[in-house]
């Protein structure tokens, strides 16, 4: 028998024949639009190029970052959302964080994605290809819609990304957050929806996922319990998705990675969208 190194891994075959990857994350940067719920990024140089010069002339500069996990393009932990005091698992959410970590839903127990991704592109299904309006509900007839239009199944295990277009207003911190215009974003109705399909986990172009109502602000996100609290389901917010849509690629294979942050709530991600050149 040939020695397993020796065999060749089809996967392989199918990088060496050539792939296009989608970066659907955003750049994290110091001012970029963030819930008001979490600490900002910051990135500062503690040493920079010639503050220490070694003796053959070189010098190193390095650098230290403070951020919330939830802040730029991220996954939502299991432990991010409770529900009347309870987790996904149905602990008691008060306990599960004392000693100021969680232990069993905590973004280390998020496994690696390398899983059949599938683009719901909305906002153009709908007619509005440049983006769909603040506030928009994006329904389950529209979901299903999007769907048909595309000729887009979805299986289980898969992970479902929702298009609306709004990532257009990233630059424009005031109104990507969407505090006064709103932002668009699955309903309710819309989460179960996606939940009865059993996907792995969701993502959007948006800073919550779900629908944010003009002037609401951030306070209510019953997508959040469906999805994570209910059906265990994770969230990927803020992701950049046009340059996929305008290629009108709708499957793929989705690949990404949390940091193995012990014990909190998500972790800053860089989600790739993977399909061959071919």
């Amino acid at each position: 028998m040939p020695h397993p190194a020796a065999t060749a891994d089809p996967l392989i075959a199918a990088v060496k024949a050539g792939v296009e990857i989608y970066d659907l994350a955003r750049t994290l940067r110091i001012g970029m639009p963030q819930s008001p719920n979490h600490p900002p990024y910051w990135h500062a140089l503690p040493r920079r190029h010639g503050d220490m010069v070694r003796s053959d002339g070189g010098s190193a500069a390095n650098d230290m970052i403070s951020m919330g996990t939830h802040v730029g393009t991220h996954i939502d932990a299991l432990a991010h959302v409770s529900q009347d005091g309870r987790l996904a698992d149905g602990t008691d959410a008060r306990e599960a964080s004392v000693g100021g970590r969680f232990d069993r839903l905590g973004a280390h127990t998020i496994e690696p994605m390398v899983r059949p991704g599938v683009l719901l592109d909305v906002a153009t299904a709908l007619g509005s290809p440049q983006g769909l309006d603040g506030g928009y509900e994006i329904t389950p007839a529209n979901l299903e819609f999007t769907a048909e239009v595309q000729g887009t199944s979805i299986e289980a295990g898969d992970v479902v990304l929702i298009r609306s277009g709004w990532g257009r207003h990233f630059d424009d911190h005031a109104t990507y957050v969407g505090i006064e215009t709103g932002v668009p974003g699955v309903s309710e109705d819309g989460a179960v929806w996606l939940a009865d399909h059993r996907p792995h986990a969701v993502g959007a172009d948006t800073i919550a996922f779900e629908r944010l109502k003009p002037g609401a602000g951030h306070g209510l996100l019953p997508a959040h319990r469906v999805l994570l609290v209910e059906r265990g389901i994770y969230i990927i917010e803020t992701m950049v998705l046009d340059d996929l849509a305008a290629a009108g690629v709708h499957r793929f294979t989705f690949v990404l990675s949390p940091l193995k942050l012990y014990g909190a709530t998500g972790s800053p991600v860089r989600p790739l969208a993977v399909v061959s050149r071919g």
